[in-house]
């Protein structure tokens, strides 16, 4: 690793100032991927920050759980059960992030002889403290022990990157067999940023910097220790992309990278809601029902099992996406001269006559405008979406201090989605809420607990 540290570290972290990387920041990042012991299905998050990392861990290992798998009792997995979900978790988002298979898959694991501590099982740390306990006779794990939980204290940002190991693998199955064999490695107390460094280096630093729009941007903020959305969009696309919006826009003479296909799990976000920016449907409407959400400072997950609320892209869908591909700072209209080229790009009628009929259809006053809703009616009328009115959902939050008694678990609720028109007494107007309006707009939520999930 030591040719590749430098220019990790810089990708990371950022380039180090006089102090260095921030202790406190660093040792929030120091965990590993344990599960709750109320939750069975759900990870833990000790402190704020590696949340960039966990949610999207979390969505793509409930999608093992609940659709690769189908597991009839998700809510209350086996210990070997929680040992292949993972493990096939982190498997998928590698495979996703390698931009070549040729090059093979990356796994940063602790140099032979340098595992810092030989402990047992992980327990969650306290924020004071982190207790390490000697590995029991009776313990299956491997001979070359690896930690479960590091003090950051003890180990430090040095220490940490001057212990650790690359190797690469070449085949799914290989990589596979190797996921399995390092589970301990990914419960322990690095196992995170262990983890997130693999990613880093199947995808290549190259590709990243390519994809990322501000190189000088870490993707762990220096000052907040939060990650940043390209890390979350690498971890869920497999593409470092800046931007949520879908395929490339041009703003100025610069090309900024979106979005380029559907997504197997969804991202909404509270700054939508407060208009500072828009997600567009490859992330709105993923290929399951799994949403990661982010809030101001943090992300959680909502998921359902109703797989009729996802699929192929309706052709409304892709004319709503297209016609939005013209209307980059998403005004909802475009200026007439752009009709031609959308219906062009829509397979549609456009020759000249036609389209002149159009404009006059669509802009009867003569404002030089095309609205998006007029466009997409006389197109592409709504159909009947097959989407129910009601389904089951649930929350979740990694987060203790975030969760009712300070236990990590799901918070169940009911989801209806129905019309402006619809007359029903509307429910509080939570942040959760707000997320989710900007996918469905009209949508409300019937929570089990009298508290309602937070978003932070």
């Amino acid at each position: 690793m030591s040719e590749l540290n430098k220019e990790v570290v810089d990708l990371v972290w950022g380039r180090p100032t006089s102090g260095g990387v921030s202790a406190s920041i660093f040792r929030r990042w120091t965990q590993g991927f344990l599960f709750s012991e109320n939750e069975h299905s759900a990870l833990e998050q000790f402190e704020g920050g590696p949340c960039a990392v966990i949610a999207p861990v979390q969505a793509f290992l409930l999608k093992y759980v609940l659709f690769n798998k189908e597991s009839p009792n998700w809510r209350h997995i086996s210990e070997e059960e929680q040992k292949f979900a993972l493990c096939s978790t982190l498997s998928e988002i590698l495979e996703s992030a390698c931009s070549t298979p040729s090059t093979g898959y990356c796994l940063v694991s602790w140099a032979k002889g340098q595992t810092p501590h030989a402990i047992t099982h992980a327990k969650p740390r306290t924020q004071s403290q982190t207790q390490c306990t000697p590995e029991p006779e009776s313990s299956q794990a491997p001979q070359e022990l690896q930690p479960t939980t590091v003090s950051a204290e003890d180990l430090g940002f040095e220490r940490f990157h001057s212990i650790l190991h690359k190797r690469t693998v070449q085949s799914l199955s290989e990589l596979r067999e190797e996921m399995l064999s390092l589970y301990l490695t990914w419960r322990g107390g690095c196992g995170v940023l262990l983890f997130l460094y693999s990613v880093i280096l199947t995808k290549g630093i190259e590709n990243i910097k390519n994809e990322i729009q501000d190189t000088m941007e870490p993707l762990i903020d220096p000052v907040h220790g939060h990650g940043s959305q390209s890390l979350v969009n690498l971890f869920v696309t497999g593409h470092a992309v800046s931007n949520v919006w879908d395929g490339d826009r041009e703003c100025s003479g610069m090309k900024l990278h979106g979005i380029h296909k559907q997504a197997s799990v969804g991202f909404l976000t509270l700054m939508e809601s407060l208009r500072y920016c828009k997600v567009g449907a490859f992330l709105k409407s993923p290929k399951f029902p799994i949403w990661i959400l982010g809030s101001e400072t943090h992300l959680s997950v909502l998921f359902t099992k109703e797989r009729s609320l996802v699929g192929p892209e309706s052709t409304s869908e892709l004319a709503r996406r297209v016609f939005q591909s013209f209307d980059p700072e998403d005004n909802g209209f475009i200026p007439e001269s752009l009709l031609e080229d959308v219906m062009k790009a829509l397979d549609l009628v456009s020759e000249t006559e036609y389209v002149s009929l159009m404009k006059s259809k669509l802009d009867p006053e003569s404002l030089g405008i095309i609205l998006l809703g007029p466009f997409l009616l006389e197109f592409f009328p709504e159909q009947d979406s097959g989407i129910p009115d009601s389904f089951p959902v649930y929350h979740y939050n990694g987060l203790k201090q975030s969760n009712h008694s300070e236990r990590v678990e799901y918070v169940e609720g009911t989801a209806l989605v129905l019309g402006f028109e619809d007359p029903m007494v509307r429910t509080d107007d939570t942040p959760v809420k707000r997320c989710l309006q900007t996918k469905w707009p009209y949508i409300e939520l019937l929570w089990t607990t009298d508290h309602s999930p937070s978003l932070n």
